[in-house]
């Protein structure tokens, strides 16, 4: 007799369960940053899908289980950064779209705005980091093949955003 897969829901309803560590180990694992993208993934996902007044959007985000275990100060910025900047960042990630930015699903959306800003703005984080973490995001909450997409988007604006990390990365390679 098969083990019966796990539930889920949204875009991943219907996949396998990937093999991963027991869900309490998997949240003690996560880190803040990490927790913040998630939450403001969360958000972006709904403002996309009801643009409203954005307070109210955070604090529905706030309200949610382990909110307090994210960085907060990292989640604000993500949010409110990308919302407010949604037409710059839609700009900067235009040239390397293979079609136009309304027919993005709003999860990859709201996944490559995250890794846009996080790469035009949040110089603590290294630019190979924010790409990884977008595509872990991607993996985690999109469809099956998403994360290879922003993969490729969010490597090719990257050296747009930060030409001086990335050209000493890519010659320290060689």
């Amino acid at each position: 007799m098969s083990e019966p897969s796990h539930p889920t829901s949204g875009p991943l309803q219907g996949r396998p369960a990937r093999k991963q560590a027991p869900a309490g180990q998997r949240d003690r694992a996560k880190s803040a940053r990490r927790r913040a993208r998630e939450f403001a993934l969360q958000g972006l996902y709904e403002w996309q899908l009801n643009p409203r007044d954005t307070g109210a959007i955070d604090a529905h985000v706030r309200e949610q289980d382990d909110f307090a275990r994210c960085d907060r100060g990292h989640y604000d910025a993500l949010l409110h950064g990308c919302i407010d900047q949604a037409a710059q960042l839609d700009a900067a990630l235009t040239r390397f779209l293979d079609r136009p930015v309304e027919e993005l699903s709003p999860v990859e959306h709201a996944v490559l705005w995250i890794g846009a800003y996080e790469l035009k703005h949040c110089l603590d984080v290294p630019y190979k980091v924010a790409i990884n973490e977008a595509v872990e995001l991607a993996k985690g909450f999109g469809g099956t093949d998403g994360h290879k997409y922003v993969n490729g988007v969010l490597d090719h604006l990257a050296p747009e955003m930060r030409p001086q990390e990335v050209a000493a990365a890519r010659s320290a390679r060689r």
